[in-house]
């Protein structure tokens, strides 16, 4: 079985949630492909302070702060693929978000071991802005950066949805996302794409294993 986790920067339940429930119903309909949609709205999630405790002592998730991102570890590290939805705040992600990325620090833990750990992984970026041109490519580039930085293949969305799905929603919350068609037709590509390239490079992986034993 194959597991893609959606995750949700927003700290409201409108837009940027429905989009991503939508790429996830589609990546959900590819064969032995199962779902987790976690939001970060009202989750307590404190600040990287970069002390690198949980470099020194080998840790792969926060020796210092005791708070919801704690949960929040094993279902990243036990996904096969990832989708990232964030509203457009400030042409970039919003502070959630970036928060969440940042509590990564302990990833080096695993990569300075394989530095191939997560490059059997895959993600996908979806970006939802109240005007059409609002910075929905930028938010985009800031998700894709978090899985250049840990090694995780970016997956496109093909022809017109290039680094990943853009949705206007107007300022209209989820009604507004809904009515956007195109950017939900868009959206759910991602969902989808997502989901086969991770069915096939857990496979391919696996061919590689079994034949350099």
């Amino acid at each position: 079985m194959v597991k893609i986790l959606g995750v949700c920067g927003s700290p409201r339940k409108a837009a940027t949630e429905y989009a991503l429930r939508q790429a996830l119903d589609a990546a959900s309909q590819v064969p032995g492909v199962e779902v987790e949609l976690v939001t970060l709205r009202g989750k307590k999630i404190n600040f990287c302070i970069h002390c690198d405790k949980c470099i020194r002592e080998d840790a792969d998730r926060c020796l210092v702060w005791e708070d919801d991102m704690s949960k929040l570890y094993d279902s990243f590290y036990e996904a096969d693929g990832y989708i990232f939805a964030s509203p457009v705040y400030d042409m970039g992600i919003t502070g959630q978000l970036t928060t969440y990325f940042n509590r990564f620090r302990p990833i080096y833990t695993i990569v300075k071991k394989n530095p191939d750990h997560f490059s059997n992984r895959v993600g996908g970026a979806i970006a939802v802005g109240g005007t059409r041109n609002g910075g929905q490519e930028c938010t985009i580039n800031n998700i894709l950066g978090f899985y250049q930085t840990n090694g995780i293949m970016a997956v496109s969305g093909g022809l017109g949805v290039y680094g990943g799905a853009s949705v206007w929603s107007q300022d209209k919350k989820a009604q507004g996302a809904e009515e956007d068609t195109i950017g939900i037709k868009n959206v759910r590509t991602i969902g989808r794409k997502v989901a086969e390239a991770a069915v096939i490079v857990k496979a391919g992986a696996q061919v590689l294993k079994n034949t350099s034993a």
